[in-house]
């Protein structure tokens, strides 16, 4: 369910970024989107774990900051103290923020993201 959400989120905020006048604007609105997303996601699967219920797959989660949510998903780790112990976690989240930020500044580059 989540990782679906975060996909709608996503194809959202794509088809917004292509039909608005200000691209700057949608590209805010997805990552600040995402984050929100994030956030909610880390906060609901801490609290199951802390009461022993059925959790999110990581992959969802990760899914979640590869489409633009990890600011929001660093914010929740730190926050609610989740998910910030595991490094098989730690090292797929990171190289997730670098997948996200290099085809980031790709499209930014290659002008075809805010032309």
């Amino acid at each position: 369910m989540t990782v679906l959400l975060a996909g709608l989120l996503f194809v959202a905020a794509l088809l917004d970024l292509l039909l608005r006048h200000s691209p700057w604007q949608s590209l805010a609105g997805l990552y600040a989107g995402q984050s929100l997303l994030a956030l909610a996601a880390y906060g609901w699967d801490k609290l199951a774990a802390v009461r022993q219920r059925a959790r999110l797959p990581e992959r969802s989660l990760l899914l979640i900051g590869l489409l633009g949510g990890w600011p929001g998903a660093l914010l929740a780790q730190r926050l609610f103290r989740h998910k910030t112990a595991k490094a098989s976690f730690l090292w797929r989240f990171w190289l997730s923020v670098v997948i996200n930020l290099a085809a980031l500044l790709l499209a930014l580059y290659d002008g075809r993201l805010l032309s």
